[in-house]
Order: C-alpha cells, then structure tokens, then sequence
C-alpha cells in the first residue's frame, strides 16, 4: 500500500467523491471517519467518483483510534492550517497516513494537540484561509507519491 488517504468526519460528498476518484488513480486506500455528512448512496458523491467507485479500497471507522489501531506500522501525518512545517519538508515512505480534516472546521484542537509533532500545511498567501479539501489532498498525496515512487 503506497499510503493511506483518511477523511476525518468529511461533509461535502463531492469532495469525497474527488478524493475517492483519487485514491482509484494512485492504489491510495481511503478511509473515512464517522461521522459523515451525508450518505455512501449520495448521488453527487457517486457522481463526482464516477464509475471508478469499484477501484476504490474504501473503509469506513468509527474513529480515528480505530484506524491507527489497523494501521500500527504507519506514520501519521495531520494536515492543518495551524502547522509551521511544510507538507514538502516531510520524507514520505510506504504506508503513510495522511489525515484531513472536514471542510468547516478543520481538525480538532483534541487531534492536534495530541499529534503536535506530526503537523503539516501547505503553504498560502492572500486572503485565503484554506484550500479545498480534494485539492489539498490531491497536492500531498502526489509529492508523497512522487517521493515513494518516484514520479
């Protein structure tokens, strides 16, 4: 498994959906965290994966504890608009995890207090506060992938 895309409580299904399509693209598993903003069957979710939903290694948890209890070999990285370290300073390798946050609030303060370490942003300027979350998934996930398998 090249890494692991997790979606903690994601609300938008067509975000999912892209992030999903994604994972198909590169052999990324997904996972995702309950609780969900919307249903498996939400037809802008199965819109935006399109017909690649049968390529897609999707779990659903209850918890992030219950993820990183199926993943003990992985190292967890926590995306957040609140890090000082580049997402491009981390030396990704085989089995890493990438968690996001959902859309409106990001992470909670609870997750990043307890995985201070493991930090990572990607860098904005301007007004903006923060990207949207397939294409910052998409962004870390291909300098990973580019990284571990050398794209």
């Amino acid at each position: 498994m090249p890494l692991h895309i997790i979606l903690y409580q994601p609300e938008i299904p067509a975000n999912t959906g892209n992030v999903a399509r994604l994972s198909a693209a590169t052999g990324c598993e997904l996972h995702l965290i309950k609780p969900l903003g919307f249903s498996l069957a939400d037809r802008y979710l199965k819109r935006a994966g399109l017909d690649y939903w049968p390529h897609v290694r999707l779990t659903v948890h209850e918890s992030l504890d219950e993820v990183k209890a199926l993943l003990p070999g992985s190292r967890f990285f926590y995306l957040t608009t609140k890090a000082s370290r580049y997402y491009t300073k981390v030396s990704y390798g085989e089995n890493d995890a990438l968690v996001f946050g959902p859309e409106s609030r990001g992470l909670p303060a609870e997750v990043l207090e307890a995985n201070a370490g493991a930090l990572i942003t990607i860098p904005m300027e301007g007004p903006v506060r923060s990207l949207n979350l397939s294409t910052s998934v998409g962004i870390v996930v291909y300098e990973a992938l580019r990284q571990v398998r050398g794209y």
